[in-house]
């Protein structure tokens, strides 16, 4: 089969993807799933091989991704259920005062965003944003958007996030470096979209109202509070091993320290050293019952499940594409066309994101498409990192309305479609780009 053809088939999974998901409202782990072996066949794959491409795919991807994302919400979980999440952001605010709030919050999405998802950490902080708007007498835009564009960057550059954990699977990223890129590329896009895009545009005619307190549910357990110190350790923990680790990886010669510190930060054990010490000071200091904080840790699992499947299905069409050499063939027209990796990961993500909406099948089918060019471009793993980021920051911009960010955004805010327009999916764009330009200047170091 010519390459023309085998372009066209890929093309055309694509679409079939953003079709079942963004009109037939199809789940995103079973429109990935049928793309993939439909995409297998029409590729030529015998039935058997397809299934087995399927298998391996999923089994690669899941035998990392699911312990990653697991832990990460149940660290999340914690945090957010024994009050830590309100007491840095309070504490944070305090520090800052009233008058530099959006720095405010833009350092405790930084902060809150590494070990919380994006709908979480929002959902758990709407009640501070109301409460500024009406104190301050201030649009309440003016004090969510500096936290919703560091929450963004966060979720869609640092792991224990399941967009960035897939894609490092799926083209082999360091996590150390992703951990530093991610962090490089991100907080400077967080404030541009943040504080910066908030002080000029928050005066524009339509850019919303005050909000309307939002509603919680009432019925999900809680801890008494944990307090701003063990908080803010639990929700570091994780990156500051990882990041710990990558150095000892670069400058340590082989020996015992080297090894121990490679093993404590890797991502498994890192985020279970976090969720241990969080754990343990609920239980030995503020005396919350074991079965609370099981209860605490087992819900967080839920919203989990389906984006660990959602990974998996992505990888599974990966490994089609990989196996049926369609991969190649996109690698032979990316590097006809002198597109490098970075422009071709980001162009692609940004147009899955644009047309299906959600971020995390983004970037799982940039990943996968992009995979076997990554593998035969003699990136170093820096650059490798950068295309992640790249990836990343294609799967931010333009949040509209078949992204559920954006209702959730409009919803707790108080605001109409018009008016989260104007601010959210603006402000989720220059994030993107903003993302991507980073990257590109990083990109001759790296």
């Amino acid at each position: 089969m010519g390459t023309g053809p085998v372009l066209l088939i890929v093309a055309g999974s694509i679409a079939a993807l953003i079709v079942m998901v963004l009109r037939l409202k199809v789940p995103a782990f079973i429109a990935l799933l049928v793309v993939a072996l439909g995409t297998g066949l029409v590729l030529g794959g015998e039935p058997a091989g397809v299934l087995e491409a399927v298998r391996e795919g999923t089994g690669q991807a899941l035998g990392f991704v699911a312990v990653v994302i697991g832990l990460g919400a149940m660290l999340g979980g914690l945090l957010e259920a024994s009050g830590g999440v309100a007491a840095l952001a309070h504490r944070l605010l305090a520090a800052f005062g009233e008058g530099r709030a959006p720095w405010a919050l833009t350092a405790v999405g930084l902060i809150v965003g590494v070990p919380l998802f994006f709908d979480v950490a929002f959902i758990v902080l709407a009640p501070l944003l109301t409460t500024l708007s009406l104190r301050a007498g201030r649009r309440v835009t003016y004090f969510a958007l500096p936290l919703l564009a560091a929450l963004m960057t966060m979720h869609a550059l640092l792991p224990p996030h399941p967009g960035p954990v897939a894609v490092a699977e799926l083209i082999g990223t360091d996590y150390g470096l992703l951990a530093f890129y991610g962090l490089l590329c991100g907080i400077p896009a967080a404030i541009i979209a943040g504080p910066v895009f908030t002080r000029l545009a928050h005066g524009a005619p339509g850019f919303g109202d005050q909000a309307p307190p939002p509603q919680f549910d009432a019925d999900a357990p809680a801890t008494a509070a944990i307090g701003f110190g063990p908080a803010l350790a639990g929700m570091l923990i994780p990156l500051a091993l990882i990041m710990l680790a990558a150095a000892a990886d670069g400058w340590l010669p082989d020996g015992a320290v080297r090894t121990t510190l490679l093993f404590i930060g890797h991502p498994f054990t890192a985020l279970i050293i976090a969720c241990g010490f969080v754990g343990s000071w609920l239980r030995m200091v503020v005396h919350a019952p074991l079965q609370v904080i099981s209860d605490i840790m087992t819900r967080a699992l839920a919203p989990a499940g389906l984006m660990v499947l959602v990974v998996g299905a992505g990888a599974a069409y990966k490994e089609v594409l990989i196996q049926s050499g369609a991969g190649d063939r996109i690698t032979a027209l990316v590097a006809s066309a002198n597109l490098s990796a970075l422009v071709f990961a980001f162009l692609l993500s940004a147009f899955v994101r644009v047309a299906q909406g959600s971020a995390t099948v983004a970037m799982v089918t940039a990943a996968g498409l992009a995979a076997p060019l990554i593998a035969v471009a003699g990136l170093s793993p820096g650059q490798v990192a950068l295309v992640t980021v790249a990836i990343g920051a294609g799967a931010s911009v333009a949040s509209h309305v078949n992204d559920t960010g954006f209702w959730l955004v409009k919803q707790f805010l108080g605001l109409t479609e018009a008016q989260t327009f104007r601010s959210w999916t603006l402000c989720s764009t220059i994030a993107g780009l903003s993302m991507f330009a980073m990257a590109a200047l990083l990109w001759p170091w790296a």
